[in-house]
């Protein structure tokens, strides 16, 4: 036995005689628990603890055992090594001194050495070559989060996959034939329960596209009600974050007393945010989320007066008279059927009642779409029903006819690789990537392994997502899950994962990003490639050379003095798609191991960064601008068009076969 797993085997049981020790104390407080009890569990700790003595006294001095070298790397490192760590006992967030991360703790639940088999590995290839990032997580908001997450999520998927391997449960056929773990629609009627709240589980969370509609009347002695999106609680805390508050006063409140809508969001840590009212206090206050007004300039209070018009006395509302301001209206009313629909957006969540857009929330940091588990319903209301629609779920592979073609091809030493593509995704984005598989990852550069693309997903706080998630990793091939929960701040920890997997797992020529609801022409990135001709120090992709930090603290892209001081920042290339040339991407890796990487929270920003660090160490920088690349959707002519949903994508490919032409759906 190598000395990797005897020092595992020893920390793990000291592990075991703490928690047992911790365990007896909590139980000796408890006043019916006897002497003999006490002296028993006494007794077994001390004899638990002599045994290690023993164990780790008469251990011998082992050798090494040699380890499966990975036959793709470039170095002859071995990324599914688990190694030991040598880093300090524990690691302090500099900002906040009460919040001490164990060392220990994190290598036991996310480094330490599992029974999986060599095709499961494979969606590991990268994940111990980030155990620096335990060294890294307070340089990023949420950071330490982040991966203490983590530690329980994964601990949790491995105890459900060892369950599986024993066939725990009987009848093991069951779990294949059960119902579909992460559904695509939820419906409920005649909610109303004698309770003054309802609860709908979302069993895997919320993406963009996804909506729920609430059907009901406002009833009681004021009308008032809530909608709750809320998420998973935290071992230990009372209550989950509320990922969206929806708060629909009729009467009013202390503020004004005309009736209102009232947005935020509220976590154990932060408390309540900042309230987003509709209407707003100031008419400078209603900004826009995805094209949208934070509020419909017409919600108000009702305006149900009319006018007389000729001398016939014939009276007519304000609506709908020519040159006459259209009237405000309030949108809930006490007694009044409501369809109301909150709908998930790419920048925030939007609310239409009875047809009309009412308002827009921006998602909040750390608060995102992907972790709603739950919707919570309260108030006077009585409820009719509740309906999640174009919810995250899984394809079923057993039913996938052209599964074989969607396969990734196996990494082969013999086979060098011209490009690695790394796809930003999250875990329950499950559409999104097959979107992809059946569309520019059926390039020929694709299938035939000259390009390798892999999906870069963090865990989910969600365990149901992650068994999908792993089955999904094991059926493809193409997934590369990271040691961290995924939040918006830690893209950048992508970023670098897949300069590793470009250098360290594969050596490609070039490295490239992309997001999951991006098109990437592939033919014409490699045609570019080749037309640019320079295979060091190259940056390509949509370059911004003149950009400056947002520092308006409502921006979704704020930077703070103490994040980046300057008042501009050095060249750098839109997110949707950028190519690296191998040199770039290895030193991402080399200067990330030297702690000499500055973190980043605007992953695309991030790169710009380091290359301008690396240029200042003598690195000949190559800027390629490519106007074709588009931030914002879709033009004619596009070699990367972004913020394309599932269907987009299977337009886009489709029209590529058929007119061998770049044209946007929608175009004749």
């Amino acid at each position: 036995m190598s000395l990797v797993l005897d020092e595992f085997s020893v920390a793990y049981q000291y592990q075991l005689v703490a928690r047992l020790d911790s365990r007896l104390k909590m139980k000796a407080e408890t006043p019916h628990l006897t002497r003999m009890k006490k002296w028993y569990g006494g007794a077994l700790v001390s004899s638990l603890f002599m045994l290690l003595l023993l164990r780790y006294g008469f251990m011998k001095n082992p050798v090494e055992e040699s380890y499966l070298m990975n036959p793709f790397s470039s170095n002859g490192t071995n990324p599914l090594e688990w190694v030991r760590f040598t880093a300090p006992l524990a690691l302090q967030n500099p900002g906040n001194a009460s919040q001490v991360i164990s060392i220990d703790a994190i290598a036991f639940s996310l480094f330490a050495l599992r029974n999986l088999s060599k095709g499961e590995q494979q969606s590991l290839l990268t994940w111990n070559l980030l155990k620096n990032l335990i060294n890294h997580s307070h340089a990023l908001p949420n950071g330490v989060e982040a991966i203490k997450e983590a530690g329980s999520a994964w601990n949790s998927l491995m105890d459900s996959i060892e369950e599986e391997k024993l066939g725990y449960g009987n009848d093991n056929s069951s779990r294949k034939a059960k119902e579909k773990q992460c559904p695509h629609f939820l419906n409920k009627m005649n909610a109303t329960e004698p309770e003054s709240h309802y609860k709908v589980r979302v069993p895997c969370g919320l993406t963009q596209g996804s909506s729920i509609t609430i059907i009901g009347i406002p009833n009681g002695l004021l009308g008032d009600f809530r909608i709750d999106l809320t998420g998973e609680a935290l071992p230990g805390e009372p209550d989950p974050p509320i990922i969206l508050h929806y708060n629909v006063r009729l009467h009013g409140d202390k503020i004004t007393e005309d009736p209102v809508i009232v947005q935020n969001t509220w976590t154990i840590a932060h408390d309540w945010g900042e309230e987003v009212r509709c209407p707003p206090p100031t008419p400078e206050e209603n900004e826009k989320v995805d094209e949208l007004e934070q509020c419909n300039k017409l919600v108000g209070k009702d305006d149900n007066r009319t006018i007389r018009v000729h001398s016939h006395g014939l009276r007519l509302p304000l609506m709908g008279l020519q040159g006459v301001k259209p009237r405000r209206y309030f949108p809930f009313k006490q007694g009044s059927l409501f369809v109301a629909t909150l709908r998930v957006g790419p920048e925030g969540v939007q609310m239409t009642v009875d047809g009309k857009h009412v308002t827009s929330f921006a998602y909040r940091e750390t608060l995102e779409p992907w972790l709603v588990s739950e919707v919570r319903i309260s108030g006077d209301v009585k409820l009719i029903s509740v309906l999640a629609s174009g919810l995250p779920t899984s394809e079923d592979s057993d039913h996938t006819i052209d599964i074989e073609a969607l396969k990734s091809v196996p990494l082969s030493i013999q086979r060098p690789v011209d490009l690695f593509i790394g796809v930003f995704s999250t875990a329950n984005n499950f559409k999104r990537r097959m979107a992809v598989r059946r569309t520019w990852m059926q390039y020929p550069e694709v299938r035939s392994g000259t390009v390798v693309v892999r999906f870069f997903v963090g865990l989910h706080k969600n365990h149901i997502v992650n068994d999908e998630l792993w089955n999904e990793a094991r059926t493809y091939g193409d997934i590369q899950l990271m040691p961290f929960v995924d939040y918006y701040s830690l893209i950048t920890w992508k970023t670098l994962a897949i300069c590793i997997f470009g250098t360290e797992v594969v050596s490609a020529k070039f490295v490239m990003k992309t997001d999951d609801d991006a098109f990437v022409r592939l033919d014409e990135v490699m045609a570019s490639l080749s037309r640019i001709n320079v295979t060091h120090g190259l940056l390509y992709g949509l370059i911004n050379s003149d950009s400056q930090p947002h520092r308006s603290t409502d921006s979704k892209w704020f930077i703070s003095p103490e994040e980046w001081s300057e008042e501009k920042y050095p060249p750098w290339a839109h997110g949707p798609g950028y190519v690296v040339s191998h040199d770039i991407a290895k030193a991402v890796y080399k200067r990330f191991n030297e702690v000499r990487l500055k973190m980043f929270k605007l992953e695309d920003v991030a790169m710009g960064i380091w290359i301008a660090d690396m240029q200042k160490d003598g690195l000949e920088v190559h800027y390629e601008k490519e106007e074709r690349i588009f931030n914002e959707g879709c033009k004619d002519g596009y070699v990367i068009a972004h913020y394309q949903g599932p269907r987009e994508m299977m337009c886009l490919w489709q029209k590529l076969q058929e007119t061998k032409r770049a044209r946007c759906c929608g175009d004749p």
